[in-house]
């Protein structure tokens, strides 16, 4: 008999929370709305790790069902939910540093307003979120991917008086919008030839059906179709090109909500579906080859508009594309393991750098431009260790947890295009020179802030709320965070430096029985040359992994020549650029570019033609010429009722007759 696990407990329990705080939270104190949300986030991590206790004894895969959902003929879509190898990772990444975000965001937004709103969001998201991972059909998968959408634009635009948060959150629920067109003419396809949206029905029908279903090396085909619109809704997801553009925007709501949302959770949803959908996409070689160019041109795309960056939040948000870019290369090359284990470790990582950036926005008065920082690190000296920690992890370090996922990524690249693979070290080399800059810009050097601003502001909070500790001369306003929100940065910090360690091997091993399946389908669409490169390049991999390390190490040297030893050479180097640096600087003008070729044409066409010519000259003229039409009408006929009754006789006798020369006519006929 299989156990019952109540695996609906999972994305309930934040359900529940976010309902309370929701409708009552506005009675509540701070610390009853804190403790709700805490108690409800916290139990769902509990139970995902009793889960993952009793794991090994588990008849995996195992679905539960809870309920009915949608009968249609042959069709039936149910609620329930699934749990794998897979599904327990992301779960616990979910639940894991969810949790750990949340006990960091209690000390972060204590003093704002909307306290209380801010917690039901939060709870909300997880519970969509825990929704998609757990989901064991499409549809339910749908739903999850949905609600995480509506949950981020209410985050993100959560300071909805700002102007530059509402558009934010507008951006990024269009955007989204976008890709997820895509996902769901994939949904419609999958019904259509398969008859169902369970995983274990139509990648069953797949396996079992290989004549029916070859891999399709010969061009495109159904796979392929579904495949890449797949694709289309895993880029607006996962922030890839050409859909990226509204990740960095989305830094202007709260640094907790960048932190779970836009590093640790959301954005990595698309990672996951396409793993998920590993066996379509093995059979789909083009839909593959697409994910792996996609990944790669985003991770270097990001990566270079990440070097010129001010903004401590903007360097990270194209960071976080740049790393899912990564992701991407890995499920693109059939690395899916490598994939979901970057996927992990940068959860951590980058989890990390983004609540320590806003340790350091929260220390000296709500700046966010690294220009107006250094040297911090004595100052903030907690904040300091934890966010170097995250910085060696990303930079691709041994023996720091980025290290193990992106050497892993780098090999499989390399295993099957060289091309993949150099792109590949080129962004980590500047992967490491951007963070580096980062760390260095940020607590190295003099402070270069604006002290009397920082005085005159009493020690404002990143939020903009007033942090309780006046900034008296000099640095006494920089203020190291309390320790509801350092013990989040040690804890990640602690699994930034060994998260990695279990090893890239034992990590696929575990895998192994989600993922199995793809090692026939993808050696067969290898070619004889391919597989033989591959057998040749075995001996290789230390090799490949020092280079790795000396593009980590080539970039924090250069970010060190340039922002310590020579601080007066960036300024240089970009005078001599000119028109290219200005061009990085303002990130290629991709969002002007989009303005203009999008933006512009939908509005104006919608003012123009909707609005104008439809709505009012159609519509609105139609509705308004049958109303002036009545009214004459009406008016006409109302001088027929003058209350005379010589009058009323004369049109008797008029109306008389009228019917007696009908008569007369017809008789006469």
């Amino acid at each position: 008999m299989t156990p019952s696990l109540h695996l609906v407990l999972i994305p309930i329990l934040p359900l529940i929370g976010a309902a309370v705080n929701g409708l009552l939270g506005k009675r509540f104190s701070r610390q009853a709305v804190a403790t709700v949300a805490l108690a409800f986030c916290g139990a769902a991590f509990a139970m995902a790790l009793w889960i993952a206790l009793r794991f090994s004894s588990l008849p995996i895969p195992l679905t539960e069902y809870v309920a009915p959902w949608i009968r249609a003929g042959s069709f039936q879509a149910d609620f329930a939910f699934y749990l794998d190898q897979l599904s327990l990772v992301m779960m616990l990444v979910v639940t894991g540093v969810g949790f750990l975000i949340h006990i960091y965001a209690v000390g972060y937004m204590w003093e704002e307003g909307g306290f209380y709103r801010f917690f039901s969001y939060l709870n909300l998201f997880m519970f969509f979120m825990l929704t998609l991972v757990l989901a064991n059909n499409y549809l339910l998968m749908f739903i999850g991917w949905e609600g995480v959408g509506l949950a981020s634009y209410l985050l993100i635009g959560f300071w909805f008086t700002k102007d530059a948060a509402a558009a934010a959150g507008k951006k990024a629920f269009i955007v989204n919008r976008i890709g997820d067109f895509g996902f769901l003419i994939a949904l419609f396809l999958l019904i259509k030839h398969f008859g169902s949206l369970n995983f274990a029905d139509v990648f069953g029908t797949i396996v079992e059906n290989s004549t029916q279903y070859p891999v399709e090396t010969a061009g495109a085909g159904l796979l392929t179709a579904i495949g890449l619109l797949l694709m289309v809704g895993a880029a607006g997801k996962s922030a890839q090109l050409p859909l990226y553009v509204w990740l960095p925007d989305a830094m202007e709501g709260p640094t907790p909500v960048s932190a779970l949302i836009h590093a640790a959770t959301m954005v990595t949803a698309g990672v996951y579906m396409v793993a998920r959908s590993h066996v379509i996409f093995d059979r789909a070689p083009m839909a593959l080859t697409v994910v792996a160019i996609v990944g790669t041109l985003t991770a270097l795309f990001a990566a270079t508009i990440g070097i010129c960056q001010t903004d401590i939040k903007k360097v990270l948000a194209y960071s976080t594309i740049s790393q899912l870019g990564y992701m991407f290369l890995a499920c693109g090359v059939a690395a899916y393991s490598a994939g979901i284990f970057h996927l992990m470790t940068h959860a951590f990582f980058k989890g990390l750098l983004f609540l320590a950036a806003g340790s350091v926005i929260h220390a000296i008065g709500g700046e966010q431009d690294m220009r107006k920082m250094g040297g911090l690190r004595d100052h903030i000296p907690a904040t300091f260790w934890t966010m170097t920690a995250a910085t060696f992890a990303i930079a691709g370090f041994p023996p720091f947890a980025g290290f193990f996922s992106k050497d892993e990524i780098l090999w499989r690249a390399s295993q099957v295009s060289l091309a993949y693979w150099g792109i590949g070290v080129f962004t980590a080399f500047l992967t490491s020179f951007y963070m580096f800059r980062l760390w260095f810009l940020t607590f190295f050097g003099e402070y270069r802030g604006d002290q009397e601003a920082t005085q005159a502001h009493g020690g404002i909070h990143a939020t903009g709320s007033r942090a309780g500790v006046p900034a008296p001369h000099g640095h006494s306003g920089i203020h190291e965070s309390p320790k509801i929100m350092l013990i989040p940065l040690a804890i990640l910090a602690i699994l930034s430096v060994m998260g990695g360690w279990i090893g890239a091997h034992r990590f696929e091993l575990f895998l192994a029985p989600v993922f199995s399946s793809h090692q026939t389908a993808h050696l067969v669409a290898l070619t004889s040359e391919q597989a033989g490169q591959i057998t040749a390049m075995e001996h290789l991999e230390w090799v490949f992994t020092a280079i790795s390390v000396a593009a980590a190490a080539l970039g924090l040297y250069l970010a060190w020549l340039l922002y310590r030893d020579r601080p007066q050479l960036p300024q240089r180097i970009a005078n001599a650029l000119g028109g290219f640096y200005h061009a990085v600087a303002n990130k290629y003008y991709v969002d002007e570019l989009y303005a203009v070729l999008f933006v512009k044409p939908v509005v104006d066409g919608s003012t123009s033609i909707l609005w104008h010519g439809v709505d009012q000259n159609v519509i609105d003229d139609t509705l308004n010429d049958s109303a002036e039409a009545a009214r004459d009408v009406s008016d006409s006929v109302r001088h027929m009722q003058s209350g005379n009754l010589r009058s009323y006789a004369g049109w008797v006798a008029l109306g008389a007759a009228g019917v007696i020369a009908y008569m007369i006519w017809m008789g006469t006929r």
